[in-house]
């Protein structure tokens, strides 16, 4: 990677999620925030000084839809990439963000870590230089930027069942242990504890010894409000 960070541009209109993934691009090494937006307008005038290397973007504008951002800046001769942070999942609007240069799409809500990943992602495929040797190095290039099959989860947990879990803890607001859990779901206890600690490890759930019974004291898992896991 560069000695030169990535400059990004935050264009946002909700105010506490724009400064929330600011502070999510500057945690992540190798980038900078170069400016926010709360608006098309904004951005363009954010664009006409300032110099930005990707847009962090919001679709839904109170000015206008993000594409039409996105067109009117390729119309302009601007090359900036564009990640897409929004809640659309018409497909139709993805093969048209894909046609204007959208490199990304991160689906709200979303943690921290789907967004940096995303964002290594996008480094990694900037980096990349010089001529290709083949077919084999334009492929590695390109795939820097897709994210693992089956959403990147670890090996041995299936997607479904993530949501499963994810439910039936979100849905107890004294939280569960793992045998808790797994009995509502229908799942083992060790399996549940998997998913469980998946859960910690994303930042979407929190953990903690229960207390107060006969014997080894077990873990309490609690899922976490949203403003407290990162989720955006």
């Amino acid at each position: 990677m560069s000695d030169t960070p990535i400059r990004v541009l935050v264009v946002e209109d909700d105010p506490v999620a724009a400064d929330a993934h600011a502070l999510c691009v500057r945690r992540v090494a190798g980038f900078d925030v170069a400016g926010v937006a709360h608006s098309r307008s904004e951005a363009v005038r954010l664009l006409e000084r300032t110099a930005v290397d990707l847009l962090l973007l919001d679709l839904y504008l109170p000015d206008g839809h993000g594409l039409h951002l996105v067109r009117s800046l390729r119309a302009a001769g601007h090359s900036a990439d564009v990640i897409a942070v929004t809640s659309a999942r018409d497909l139709a609007i993805v093969r048209e963000g894909v046609s204007l240069g959208v490199v990304q799409y991160v689906l709200k809500p979303f943690t921290f870590a789907t967004l940096r990943d995303r964002l290594n992602r996008y480094a990694e495929f900037r980096a990349a230089a010089g001529e290709a040797s083949g077919q084999d190095e334009v492929d590695r290039a390109l795939g820097a930027l897709r994210a693992p099959q089956g959403g990147g989860l670890p090996k041995g947990l299936s997607a479904p069942t993530l949501a499963a879990v994810t439910r039936t803890l979100r849905a107890s607001a004294a939280g569960l242990t793992a045998t808790e859990a797994g009995a509502a779901v229908g799942i083992s206890r060790i399996t549940a504890r998997r998913y469980l600690e998946h859960l910690v490890t994303e930042g979407r759930a929190a953990r903690a010894p229960q207390y107060g019974q006969i014997g080894r004291p077990e873990l309490q898992y609690r899922w976490k409000p949203a403003r407290h896991q990162g989720v955006f």
